[in-house]
């Protein structure tokens, strides 16, 4: 309860000292504009998912990870949909990938991403010799 308090505190005064800067009609549109793109978001998550089960089949995250980017993306497109200026730029920091690795890690960031081209090519590459070929073509005339 202290922490929704903590936080409805800090929304007030970021959302009075934006909107006092701004002005009333630019907040209304903020908050539209907010809304339509969490909406959108939601409705295009098919797709960041498809590419969350892309990297989980190509060794790059785990499912722990897979399970925790979903959740940050879902919950940021419902805050960018809350109306507010605090919910807004915690809903937009959660759609990037890299501040949502960087929460799943726990600040230690690590890319173990293995594509199918980087495989084949070092399974193709045991088999070679590598060797120096230096050329004595003498040409006289």
């Amino acid at each position: 309860m202290i922490y929704f308090l903590i936080y409805l505190f800090f929304e007030v005064l970021i959302f009075v000292n934006i909107s006092s800067a701004i002005g009333g009609l630019a907040t209304f549109f903020e908050i539209i504009l907010s809304a339509v793109f969490g909406i959108a978001i939601l409705m295009n998550f098919k797709s960041t998912l498809r590419e969350n089960i892309t990297a989980v089949s190509y060794s790059c995250i785990d499912l722990k990870q897979f399970q925790s980017l979903n959740l940050f993306t879902i919950f940021g497109a419902v805050l960018l949909i809350a109306p507010g200026f605090l919910t807004d730029i915690v809903g937009i920091l959660l759609q990037f990938s890299v501040f949502t690795t960087m929460f799943v890690n726990r600040y230690n960031v690590k890319s173990k991403c293995k594509t199918d081209y980087e495989k084949n090519s070092r399974e193709k590459d045991i088999d070679v010799i590598d060797v120096e070929i230096i050329s004595d073509n003498t040409y006289t005339k």
